[in-house]
């Protein structure tokens, strides 16, 4: 079955940095364009970054252009977000995302948290 494990997330300062990683097994994890995530308390679920199967193409919600990378190992089947110039308002549970089959499928997240 299809599983999705965040890791990476914790405490860090304003203007600090993170490496978020989603492990990925149960599907052929090349073949699917991946996405993460955020929430935080109180608010929607919002998308931050898409990465394509075929030839790695990103986008990125306009909040962390410039900011946030994201990309794809996948002889690892693994997913990264690197974030930089950390903001309280990123704090939030991030999630990885892939949708299969008109099914979406999460995993369980990891929290970051922006504070001073």
């Amino acid at each position: 079955q299809v599983q999705l494990v965040e890791s990476g997330g914790g405490l860090v300062q304003p203007g600090g940095s993170l490496r978020l990683s989603c492990a990925a097994s149960g599907f052929a994890f090349s073949n699917y364009a991946m996405r993460w995530y955020r929430q935080a308390p109180g608010k929607e679920r919002e998308l931050v970054a898409v990465i394509t199967s075929a030839f790695g193409t990103t986008n990125y919600a306009d909040f962390v252009k410039g900011r946030f990378t994201i990309s794809r190992d996948n002889a690892k089947n693994t997913l990264y977000l690197q974030m930089n110039s950390l903001k309280p308002e990123d704090t939030a549970m991030y999630y990885c995302n892939v949708q299969r089959f008109g099914h979406d499928y999460w995993g369980q997240g990891t929290q970051v948290t922006v504070s001073s």
